[in-house]
């Protein structure tokens, strides 16, 4: 699990960082894009006025002719430049010497010292024209409205160009507002929602702010998702490896813990069994010992009893033994072979209530009968039924308080197209953490090798069983020291 939440930790990281790296990108690709717009306004508008100027402009002899650059360049690296050749117009004129040499020309100096001047003189005189020129730029761009001063189409290049350049390779959508809020221009496909992301860029950021734009590119939520975990991909199959590799850890433990704690039951299942079945083994074996003595053939009262003690224990192993058979059954057939029949409940309730009373005035208490049930009439296997009645009603003598007579409240009611029958107790009562417990095989609140209380721990995994071949419920209510409740929901005939 800890090698999992840092592979977890560590995949958010890195999607973290590449949203960064991503935002980054399309901030600087929106800046570029915006920053060439401006430059490319200023080189349309500068080339226009130096095309004009030398459109105007007279071409005489023996004017000296220079080649005129201009470039302008951006921090980022992009520039360009605009080139025209040009002479030089009055009253920058070369003047004119008297000949140093046989044949009339200048000196080498003088030729040098003549270049120098010209140059400096029309350096003076284009800086002054390339300021007016500005000036002018800058009057008349910011009079026009963002759609005469933006290329769309071009704007849109510039984008894609940039974001391409910054490792952005991603479908997007975009738009431009003006400084008042209101649309300039919108591409075709472009749907604002909120299922996409959308960055901005001002447009002519040193213009007064009603002349400013505002560039809007979206990118669909979706399509970033996707550019953002395409680089964690390879971690997704070492993720789903060590959860595997977790749940098979997982189910090991579990059954080596369910097998541990199945071989304690199993344990005290055999504890339990070796001690039910040594009791009457011991006992009939000391009466067959008896019955040998030659005294004991000559007194018939003797020899009837130690016989009714031999009847007597054989009985109650044949009684344990079929309560292994019957669990043994249970698991052999997907189905009990039941033998239904149409019953009476209150008249079955009513036996087993009289022949477990006697029992019950033994410990000084007593059965409350309240047959409330307007239809009692259920389908169900009158022996296994019985068997039923007869285990809930056997807990509860077993788990009584030793110091208080048993009282057992065995109530019925109907509820729509259901039998209910609740047999209430005044015993110990059972934890909350036994009660999801009491109703598997072998389980038994008293575990270990303690026999205060006698059995397997079959007799509810049994009630169980039945209940539900009979296609009814079962549930139980327990509180410590008050007592419990079972509640038998059966479907009317």
């Amino acid at each position: 699990m800890g090698l999992i939440y840092m592979q977890v930790s560590y995949i958010e990281a890195m999607v973290r960082m590449r949203r960064q790296h991503f935002e980054e990108g399309v901030k600087r690709s929106l800046y570029q894009a915006a920053y060439n717009l401006e430059l490319d306004e200023t080189r349309y508008y500068l080339t226009r006025d130096i095309q004009r100027d030398i459109h105007h402009s007279h071409i005489k002899d023996g004017f000296l002719t220079l080649e005129h650059r201009y470039m302008i360049s951006s921090g980022e690296g992009s520039h360009y430049t605009i080139e025209s050749s040009t002479k030089v117009n009055a009253p920058i004129a070369v003047p004119k010497f008297k000949p140093s040499g046989k044949r009339g020309q200048l000196s080498l100096h003088e030729q040098q010292r003549l270049a120098v001047d010209v140059l400096r003189k029309r350096y003076r005189y284009q800086r002054a024209m390339l300021d007016e020129v500005v000036y002018g730029m800058i009057y008349q761009a910011s009079e026009k409205p963002l759609e005469q001063r933006m290329n769309f189409k071009k704007l849109d290049q510039n984008i894609k160009s940039e974001l391409t350049n910054n490792g952005i390779n991603m479908e997007y959508h975009f738009r431009v507002l003006a400084g008042d809020g209101h649309e300039v221009y919108k591409c075709s496909d472009y749907i604002p929602s909120a299922t996409s992301d959308t960055y901005k860029e001002i447009i002519f950021k040193n213009d007064p702010p009603m002349r400013m734009g505002v560039l809007e590119v979206n990118f669909p939520t979706d399509l970033l998702n996707k550019y953002l975990y395409s680089s964690v991909k390879f971690m997704i199959p070492s993720i789903l490896f060590t959860f595997m590799l977790l749940v098979t850890f997982a189910i090991t433990l579990y059954m080596i813990v369910r097998q541990k704690k199945l071989t304690e039951i199993k344990n005290d299942f055999i504890n339990n069994m070796t001690h039910e079945f040594k009791t009457p083994i011991s006992t009939i074996s000391l009466a067959a010992q008896m019955l040998q003595d030659v005294s004991v053939a000559k007194s018939p009262e003797m020899f009837g009893r130690l016989s009714g003690i031999i009847s007597g224990e054989t009985k109650r192993l044949r009684f344990q033994v079929d309560k292994v058979l019957q669990m043994s059954m249970f698991e052999t057939r997907s189905t009990a072979a039941l033998k239904m029949k149409e019953l009476d409940a209150h008249d079955l309730l009513t036996g087993v209530i009289n022949t477990f009373n006697v029992k019950v005035e033994q410990n000084g208490g007593y059965i409350k009968w309240e047959p409330e049930a307007d239809d009692p009439y259920v389908y169900v296997d009158e022996m296994h039924f019985t068997n039923v009645i007869f285990n809930l009603m056997d807990n509860a003598l077993k788990y009584k308080k030793r110091e208080e007579p048993l009282n057992l409240t065995v109530r019925t009611w109907n509820t729509g197209l259901h039998l209910n029958i609740s047999i209430k107790d005044n015993g110990l009562g059972i934890k909350k953490e036994d009660l999801k417990k009491i109703f598997d095989k072998f389980y038994r609140v008293h575990t270990g090798n303690l026999h205060d209380v006698k059995g397997f721990g079959l007799g509810l995994a049994y009630v169980k069983q039945i209940i539900k071949a009979h296609n009814g419920t079962i549930r139980v209510e327990s509180e410590i020291g008050v007592g419990t409740t079972f509640v038998i929901v059966l479907p009317l005939k």
